[in-house]
């Protein structure tokens, strides 16, 4: 499986230390090439317009994801404290992750703005 990352996954993960980078880049072997038949509560998907994307919880972190012919797409690698906060500036219930956040337009312009195709120069 082949997996990928966009370039602002590529910068979440170097600004971090370089002892987590190795460790979420560990748990990125615990990821199943096929996350929809995944019974792990690790793994969320979230929905919208016909498109997946998939949260993968490492300890403090999520990873964020989508699945390509070859393998996954790594979109962003944040804090879970990054998210909770998303979710309350985005004055939104701190319910379930998941269903929060594909409801937020505001989420997936944060997730596509750095996708290939979708740069500002």
């Amino acid at each position: 499986m082949q997996i990928n990352f966009t370039p602002v996954a590529s910068s979440d993960l170097s600004a971090l230390p370089q002892q987590i980078q190795l460790q979420l880049l560990g748990e990125l072997k615990n990821i199943p090439a096929d996350p929809q038949q995944s019974a792990s509560d690790k793994i969320g998907c979230l929905r919208r317009h016909g498109r997946k994307i998939y949260r993968y919880r490492a300890n403090d972190y999520r990873i964020y994801f989508s699945t390509t012919d070859k393998g996954l797409l790594i979109q962003r690698v944040l804090h879970k404290n990054t998210l909770d906060d998303f979710l309350y500036r985005s004055n939104l219930p701190l319910v379930d992750e998941d269903s929060a956040l594909e409801k937020n337009k505001q989420f997936w312009q944060f997730l596509e703005e750095e996708e290939p195709g979708n740069r500002k120069s």
